[in-house]
């Protein structure tokens, strides 16, 4: 079992930042694919933006050139610097682990975009 715990979520305003962070509990997290969901209210949830062991793959369109996944193995962290927000980034961030086939969710922080 693998547990993650998201943090830095928050009120921001308009054209602002934040950065989200996810700690994992595993020992092979090297190993893990990671990525960033959010969900909306009323809406489904959808993925941000993924990552591998080795390469980013194709971020949300919106999204793309306002959000940076990356993460740090040796801490076994994953993070979402978040630039530029604008209301529609509204939403409950979640951090995902998949592992040949097995699917890990935290609890989701929420980030809140308002003036």
């Amino acid at each position: 079992q693998v547990q993650l715990v998201e943090s830095g979520g928050g009120l921001v305003q308009p054209g602002g930042s934040l950065r989200l962070s996810c700690a994992a509990s595993t020992s092979i997290f090297a190993l893990y694919a990671m990525s960033w969901y959010r969900q909306a209210p009323g809406k489904q949830r959808e993925l941000v933006a993924p990552i591998t062991s080795r390469t980013t793959t194709p971020y949300a369109d919106s999204v793309k050139g306002r959000f940076t996944i990356s993460r740090d193995n040796a801490k076994k962290m994953v993070y979402l610097q978040m630039n530029n927000l604008t209301p529609e980034d509204t939403a409950v961030y979640y951090c995902h682990a998949e592992y040949h086939g097995r699917n890990y969710w935290g609890q989701g922080t929420q980030v809140t975009v308002s003036s």
